[in-house]
């Protein structure tokens, strides 16, 4: 194929069926990421000089350049980006903006944060509407109640939106970590280490986060044809964990995955006041790896998710959205780490 004329479907030389480069065929010329693409195009940092050579090249090969459309978004941009945020102090939410936050003053653009305290879809359709009028050039949802994700995803704004959300479901513009392998490999590691009644405390049924780690919970107990037991319902905080372990009924050799570590916190302290002992008693397993989950006592087993990572795709999600808005493609939920710690072990 000669160098200066356009890919085809099939990839041949143009024989008057050829279509129009896109991001995608520039990233594969260049043997890189469409992200890595995008960076270059916007002239945004941390893109190896040689890196960017070689996508020049392969731009200028292929005689690559932006739809009119996005060309069009392009001269109206303001280079700010609303995000809305849910109205608590948790530390996954929190740690999902701080980071896109940060992502997106790497990429040189500012952000207007909104934070909806009520929780309910209308609410937040509203700060939505509120930063469309600031003319940002995208919007940001960090997702905690079913209602908005629904919301979501049948808004037609004519800016792009980006969610994280967990969710079974994919979408182009819904990014997530992988909440229901995290779920499984806590309870894998519970099995494995010999625990048949692994019990549950998640978080409210409204978030995302909480129903894809119960799918998650009860699909590897299943798996493994362990008893599947009522679950309790929380609400994040650590208070919410200690009442529940004050009066959670526990066997010989039982094990707690909380659905977050704040909720680990409470059930440990209750734990404790009641007499029993971790792990010797009881193993239990959080989700998030809070900074402080390393220097409890005992410290604590838990499921480590990648929030600066979700932040920086977050922003590549906005970027590839503005340059080529028919070209955002689904994404694979990024991955949990186990962390083992003191707070689980073999039932005695």
């Amino acid at each position: 194929m000669s160098e200066d004329r356009p890919v085809t479907e099939n990839g041949g030389a143009d024989n008057g069926m050829a279509k129009t480069a896109n991001i995608f065929d520039v990233a594969r010329l260049a043997g890189v990421s469409h992200q890595t693409v995008s960076r270059v195009i916007n002239d945004l940092p941390n893109v190896r000089p040689a890196t960017r050579a070689r996508v020049q090249q392969a731009i200028a090969q292929l005689r690559y350049s932006p739809s009119p459309a996005a060309r069009a978004l392009v001269t109206r941009r303001t280079r700010t980006i609303g995000l809305v945020a849910p109205g608590i102090t948790d530390y996954g939410p929190a740690s999902i903006a701080m980071h896109f936050t940060f992502a997106a003053r790497n990429a040189r653009y500012s952000v207007e944060t909104v934070s909806a305290v009520d929780e309910d879809p209308a609410v937040a359709r509203a700060a939505v509407e509120g930063l469309l009028r600031q003319r940002v050039d995208a919007i940001v949802l960090i997702v905690v109640d079913v209602g908005v994700l629904e919301m979501v995803r049948g808004l037609e704004l004519g800016v792009p939106i980006v969610a994280a959300a967990a969710s079974p479901r994919r979408s182009p513009l819904i990014v997530s970590i992988d909440q229901y392998r995290g779920a499984r490999s806590a309870v894998r590691h519970l099995a494995e280490l010999g625990h048949s009644r692994i019990l549950h405390v998640s978080g409210p049924l409204q978030a995302p986060d909480a129903l894809e780690r119960v799918r998650g919970w009860r699909d590897e107990l299943g798996a493994r044809r362990l008893e599947v037991i009522d679950h309790a319902i929380g609400d994040w905080t650590a208070a919410s964990g200690y009442q529940i372990g004050t009066r959670l009924e526990l066997d010989p050799g039982s094990a707690i995955f909380a659905g977050n570590d704040q909720m680990a916190i409470g059930l440990m302290s209750a734990m404790r006041e009641r007499g029993i002992r971790i792990p010797e008693d009881v193993s239990i397993i959080g989700f998030d790896d809070v900074p402080e989950a390393g220097y409890l006592y005992p410290p604590l087993t838990t499921v480590r998710q990648d929030f600066a990572s979700l932040g920086e795709l977050m922003m590549q999600k906005v970027l590839i959205a503005v340059e080529e808005p028919g070209s955002v493609t689904e994404d694979t939920p990024l991955p949990t780490r186990l962390i083992l710690r003191q707070s689980t072990r073999q039932p005695e």
